[in-house]
């Protein structure tokens, strides 16, 4: 009857996400977290009007989906940074066994329309993704793609291990910690803490071109999930609302003390590196925590929320709402953002920075890349700075990624390892 009705009503934050309809369309499954500290899967029966829980985890269900003809129920499970992939038969609610490959997580699935076949993606810490062929019916499975470039050994690359440690007022922060080969051969390691990207992304398990090369050459990195991260519940989600650049950043300090604590961290080596908010967080470090951390790599990182803020576009109404509840509103919360935007305190960074910006990116505009190098320019404080005339918001060129992680690499080397400057 081309009548809207509204079938989540609801008090405080809660989120709701459309999975899809049942085969004969008589049910809307959908994800939320109403009532709970993660999502969860849920069905409407749209004759009814009655919904009821489907699956649930004790982590967030990521998304799911049914087959074609209703056969297989796929869910992905966010298991401490990890994909867990659940197929069920559903007539039967039976769970298939899916191979067991070491060392890496079946990430993303495809079911074939006649439902006999299965096509996942598999990605490790040690290996980007590959594609494997499934036969349901008989449970074999079959490497289709190789993507690894031949001229790297598996061996010679890190995994990755879950770390927990207690931050300033004792939440729990999870993080991911890397080893490189190098360490505990007698000599201690220079270290990176690295922040993900948000603010509210996620530090998980998967292949990282650039934490490789860095670890390869001899460098620990600690991928920190702090407050405010998502896959932890929404409470640790909303725990750093308001507090940007401070308790979040706390966490970062903690993380760097964790690293010190290995006895194969050289405390006196140890950066900060991110991307995007992480870039942010980089800079944060920097400017408000001048004595932690020796070096900066900022990569297209905020500097100035004020202005980054105020320039999100109109038709992200709803993310720009987000944003300001979680972050501040430019427009009566000016002063509040300026103190947390490390723009406005330049003068209190000290550290040696590199800064890599894409000329065309819409979301960190150039010109947050360009003052902030600009201040640090005008002290004295050495800084180097890569502009992408051809890149955005991230690389998208694979020259553009070789040339900024090489450049990266020998900033690290230079004043983590006291190597002399190339080029």
């Amino acid at each position: 009857n081309q009548q809207l009705k509204h079938i989540s009503p609801h008090t405080g934050d809660v989120v709701f996400f459309p999975a899809g309809f049942s085969v004969d369309s008589k049910i809307l499954y959908y994800r939320t977290d109403d009532g709970s500290e993660f999502t969860y899967l849920k069905q409407y029966d749209l004759a009814s009007g009655k919904s009821e829980k489907v699956e649930e985890a004790k982590w967030d269900i990521m998304y799911a989906y049914l087959s074609k003809n209703g056969k297989y129920r796929v869910t992905a499970v966010n298991n401490d940074a990890r994909t867990e992939i659940r197929v069920f038969e559903t007539e039967k609610k039976k769970l298939i066994q899916l191979p067991d490959i070491p060392n890496a997580d079946i990430t993303g699935v495809s079911i074939s329309d006649s439902e006999k076949l299965m096509l996942f993606y598999v990605n490790g810490s040690r290996s980007p993704s590959n594609i494997y062929g499934f036969d349901l019916a008989t449970g074999k499975s079959r490497k289709l793609t190789d993507t690894m470039n031949p001229e790297i050994r598996p061996d010679d690359l890190v995994e990755a291990t879950v770390v927990r440690f207690k931050s300033f007022d004792g939440m729990e922060i999870p993080a991911l910690l890397y080893k490189p080969h190098q360490a505990g051969t007698g000599q201690k390691v220079p270290a990176l803490v690295s922040v993900h990207g948000g603010p509210g992304g996620q530090a998980r398990f998967g292949y990282s071109p650039l934490k490789q090369y860095l670890i390869n050459h001899g460098y620990a990195v600690i991928d920190v999930n702090n407050r405010g991260s998502s896959g932890y519940g929404k409470t640790f989600y909303k725990a750093d609302d308001l507090k940007h650049g401070n308790e979040d950043l706390n966490d970062c300090v903690a993380a760097k003390k964790l690293l010190a604590e290995t006895g194969w961290v050289d405390e006196k080596r140890i950066g900060i590196m991110g991307g995007s908010y992480g870039g942010y967080m980089t800079l944060a470090g920097l400017a408000f925590r001048p004595d932690e951390f020796a070096v900066g790599v900022d990569i297209f990182g905020v500097s100035n929320w004020v202005r980054t803020l105020k320039s999100t576009p109109p038709w992200w109404t709803s993310f720009r709402e987000a944003l300001f509840k979680e972050l501040g509103n430019p427009e009566t919360q000016e002063q509040f953002l300026k103190d947390k935007s490390p723009l406005f305190h330049g003068d209190k960074i000290k550290k040696p920075l590199i800064v890599l910006q894409g000329a065309n990116d819409p979301r960190v505009l150039k010109v947050e890349s360009d003052e902030i190098v600009a201040a640090l320019k005008k002290n004295n404080v050495p800084v180097e700075y890569v502009v992408f005339p051809d890149e955005g918001h991230g690389f998208r060129k694979k020259e553009n990624e070789i040339n900024g992680y090489g450049a990266i690499l020998r900033f690290l080397d230079h004043h983590l390892k006291g190597e002399a400057k190339t080029h």
